[in-house]
């Protein structure tokens, strides 16, 4: 029986990430363990994936002596475990698991990259988290990024070499849970739940925006358009996931209109993401930077409109003006206008994602993304 040991720094990765995928491969016949940093989602995955969990105490922060200690539990763990295939996601997960790897003798060593934190910060703190992606490259067999656009750029700027690059399919790390995604599926109570914690308006017009609730992301930018709009008075703002001020913080003065402003209603993070996209209008995606991001794929099969950032990742999803309106990142006048579009002309947002859900559901269904990985797991192991 062939062995993989799947990598994330935090299991909450495991969860929303790489849904499924664990008990796929357990049930095609694979022995499967899972690694990450502990955390409230550990006995949750364990029990939906069927797998055994390890804990490494991983931190998403740099933290030096206490990375050391992880990387050596790592190399204890693989020598112990003896893995035919490790696998990694997540920045610190990759970095530590595949240097790790490397040294346990583990001669498949696979890191998914779903995005490159270092292209949206500046100076020392920039050329220490590149060389710390090249480190994760360079001691990694293959390296996955998840677009086709993170793809050429990692080849372009020559963080490792193009042999070791590939894209699965069409690209995505897991796809999209089509039976879950999908309007004819949803549960009452849930849709209830959702419009009780919204509470809309007869004519309000739902704007939603998923995901921390963290500067990349673009929220800062994302209120400031809203409430510059001229139809501030006739939506709300929904904003579905947590703050996460310690890591990359909002500023002082958005965070008190989201807590403050009577049209925008923000959401602690719910499992139940799809409700709340079957009670919006529109999807907007401000984010600084992404792999391929998973809420684009979701909003689309629930054939809910888009606008989102002209970024690597988003532009692989949307295409302006044919299945979304995508504006340039950060600027807000345009995003404004957008979402002022959005209101105006609904028919004409609902056409363009009409053939985006076709394009999705053709290309992304996590079924068959699960095949994919389990074949190359295959012919890797050859």
């Amino acid at each position: 029986m062939p062995k993989i040991i799947r990598v994330t720094t935090v299991p909450i990765s495991l969860k929303l990430l790489l849904s499924g995928q664990m008990k796929y491969l357990k049930d095609a016949g694979w022995d499967v363990l899972m690694v990450s940093a502990d955390g409230k989602e550990v006995n949750e995955v364990k029990r939906k994936e069927g797998c055994e969990h390890s804990v490494i105490p991983f931190t998403r922060k740099i933290t030096p002596l206490h990375d050391l200690v992880c990387l050596w539990k790592l190399f204890q763990l693989f020598k112990q475990e003896k893995p035919d295939i490790v696998h990694s996601h997540t920045p610190k997960a990759g970095l530590l698991g595949m240097i790790a790897a490397k040294f346990a003798g583990v001669k498949v060593r696979i890191h998914t990259v779903a995005g490159l934190p270092y292209v949206v910060t500046k100076d020392n703190k920039r050329k220490l988290l590149e060389t710390m992606e090249r480190w994760t490259f360079g001691h990694a067999t293959h390296v996955w990024p998840n677009a086709k656009s993170l793809q050429d750029f990692i080849i372009k700027e020559n963080l490792t070499e193009a042999a070791k690059v590939e894209v699965l399919g069409e690209g995505s790390s897991n796809g999209v849970d089509l039976e879950r995604f999908n309007r004819d599926n949803l549960k009452e109570n849930h849709l209830v739940a959702a419009t009780m914690r919204v509470m809309p308006g007869d004519n309000d017009f739902i704007i939603l925006a998923v995901g921390r609730l963290v500067k990349d992301k673009g929220i800062d930018e994302l209120v400031t358009a809203f409430l510059n709009s001229k139809i501030v008075n006739h939506s709300k703002l929904v904003l579905l996931g947590d703050f996460e001020q310690e890591l990359n913080p909002l500023d002082e003065e958005t965070i008190r209109k989201i807590e403050d402003h009577p049209r925008i209603v923000q959401v602690n993070w719910s499992d139940h993401v799809e409700h709340y996209m079957a009670i919006s209008d529109v999807l907007v995606h401000a984010s600084h930077r992404e792999g391929f991001p998973n809420v684009l794929l979701e909003a689309a099969a629930m054939q809910l409109p888009i606008i989102c950032s002209d970024i690597m990742g988003n532009t692989d999803i949307v295409t302006n003006k044919k299945t979304g309106l995508v504006f340039p990142v950060k600027d807000k006048a345009v995003l404004k206008d957008a979402i002022e579009f959005a209101y105006v002309k609904r028919e004409v947002m609902q056409g363009l994602t009409d053939q985006l859900y076709l394009d999705v559901t053709a290309k992304y269904g996590r079924k068959k993304m699960h095949a994919l990985l389990l074949e190359k797991y295959r012919s890797l192991m050859k």
